[in-house]
């Protein structure tokens, strides 16, 4: 084997190499956008925004300041 051969398997070698770690590393880039795309979908439906959590938050504490309220003339009668 001459080395021109040799540098041509060489050559080979590592193009074969590098080929198949770049077709993974695409596929393994295309799974992750698919991933973020399904998250994005159903991240609405399954989690509170915090401007509505807040908005919720602040009637109930509202709700709970008149409950005590009535409770303190209550126990004052």
């Amino acid at each position: 084997m001459t080395f021109d051969q040799l540098l041509q398997w060489t050559i080979a070698l590592v193009s074969a190499v590098l080929g198949y770690a770049i077709r993974e590393l695409w596929g393994a880039t295309q799974k992750l956008r698919q991933d973020i795309s399904d998250l994005e979908s159903r991240l609405p439906m399954e989690y509170v925004q915090k401007d509505d959590y807040k908005a919720d938050i602040g009637r109930i504490m509202d709700q709970l300041d008149r409950i005590y309220n009535k409770l303190d003339k209550k126990v004052d009668r």
